[in-house]
């Protein structure tokens, strides 16, 4: 039975922007709290009781093994995908994942209580399989029997930024602005730690309190809100108000959710993607009432959770960066695979000829400018895809550095080259230094 002085509680997703704060806010509350998650970063890795598992391979019978050897008495989910893509399948982490979970803490042998992150809305309005497996869970969880709160944040403000959090930053720290009809767009928001204060009362309540066993809240402000309000209180904190601003085009928007879309499929996970600007359309609103009287939790203004006082450096530096970061990725991939194939495929005659006219023998100077061209092109290929880029833009770098002492030793002349080639290149080496320095998202 679940204590009011120590309860054990297991966070599912303790690497994600909720599941990250809220493991750690209730172990400064004294909570026994086990995070759970299929990789932390580094620097997440600050306690013995993050466990790293391939969370989405366990069945059930794993599930309450973990559940019963930790002797977990709240199960808090914080699991969740935008989008299907590979390595993301909505259906399997909404809605079968939530089913296992169901039946693990139905067999485990022990009392607990599940609580279980969703999002704001109705079933009429869910148009994505984003929202319509959210909601499946939901109605899991509803008929299951077992004891749960659905909480249903608003968007989600906390001191560090990820996906939708970031991408309204970045809004804020630029001259640009959002498209009259999505500024005016409802977004109810809720700070972060609202969230956390709200969990750790609900695993307080003994289990058999009637009035906390089966309950759906929506968390949020109270007041009516939208994201151009939102994005406003940002502007404020970075000091940017009163920058003169650039509408952009709904067009625009809608194809920088399709190239979002692209990019997922190399195994990045760009904030921009279709199903995100439709659920940014549909909107963030719901009915915090009865969360408020329930909890007497009252929750944080936009502005004190923004923070009243002015942005960080940090802050600022991140927020223009990071619009510009695919931007960085994208000009180096175009750069290697464009400089190879010209090479290779265009002036092959002319990149053979700047060595043999050299003293360099033509069966030596032919496979050489083959074997290079090819080279750049695998380095831009190895930056598309995001499990390799920390290693292209790494080879890029040595590689360029090899172009450069080769150059000085064998052909020093082009260091005097009319358009400087080889001067540029240092530049390029810079540029990929950065990329590789900006490659964390958590």
């Amino acid at each position: 039975m679940i204590t009011s002085t120590n309860p054990r509680i297991l966070v599912l997703g303790a690497s994600g922007l909720i599941g990250r704060f809220i493991t750690d806010d209730l172990r400064q509350r004294g909570c026994a709290t086990v995070g759970v998650a299929r990789a932390f970063s580094p620097s997440q890795r600050v306690s013995p009781f993050d466990i790293e598992l391939p969370i989405m391979a366990l069945d059930a019978p794993a599930l309450a093994s973990l559940i019963r050897a930790h002797e977990i008495d709240v199960v808090v989910n914080c699991l969740g995908v935008l989008q299907d893509g590979p390595g993301s399948d909505t259906t399997a982490v909404h809605r079968e994942f939530v089913a296992r979970v169901l039946a693990a803490i139905t067999a485990c042998g022990r009392r607990v209580r599940f609580i279980h992150i969703s999002i704001p809305g109705t079933a009429d309005e869910d148009h994505t399989a984003f929202a319509t497996t959210k909601r499946d869970a939901e109605r899991l969880i509803a008929s299951s029997g077992v004891a749960h709160a659905v909480l249903r944040p608003g968007f989600v403000i906390a001191p560090s930024a990820y996906g939708g959090s970031a991408m309204v930053r970045a809004l804020a720290a630029l001259p640009v602005d959002l498209p009259a009809k999505d500024a005016a767009t409802p977004f109810q928001p809720v700070a972060v730690a609202d969230i956390a204060a709200t969990i750790a009362w609900l695993a307080m309540r003994p289990i058999d309190d009637e009035t906390t066993r089966a309950v759906s809240w929506d968390l949020m402000q109270p007041e009516a809100m939208t994201l151009g309000d939102v994005v406003d209180a940002f502007r404020r904190s970075f000091g940017t108000m009163d920058w003169p601003r650039v509408a952009v085009p709904a067009p625009l928007i809608n194809l920088g959710a399709f190239a979002g879309d692209l990019c997922s499929r190399l195994g990045w996970m760009p904030p921009m993607r279709t199903t995100a600007i439709a659920e940014l359309r549909r909107g963030v609103r719901g009915d915090p009432d009865p969360w408020i009287a329930a909890t007497g939790i009252t929750p944080t203004t936009l502005d004190d959770a923004v923070g009243t006082h002015g942005a960080t450096i940090q802050d600022k530096w991140f927020a223009r960066l990071f619009l510009i970061k695919p931007l960085i990725i994208a000009s180096l991939v175009v750069f290697w695979v464009a400089s190879g194939s010209i090479a290779l495929l265009v002036s092959f005659p002319a990149t053979t000829a700047i060595l043999t006219t050299r003293g360099w023998p033509d069966w030596f100077a032919a496979p050489f400018a083959a074997i290079t061209s090819m080279m750049d092109i695998s380095v831009g290929v190895l930056i598309a895809f995001r499990r390799t880029a920390a290693f292209g833009l790494t080879a890029g770098i040595l590689v360029s550095l090899g172009y450069m002492l080769g150059c000085a030793i064998l052909t020093p002349d082009l260091w005097l080259e009319p358009l400087g080639a080889l001067v540029k290149t240092g530049p390029a080496i810079v540029l990929m230094l950065v990329a590789l320095l900006m490659m964390d998202n958590r």
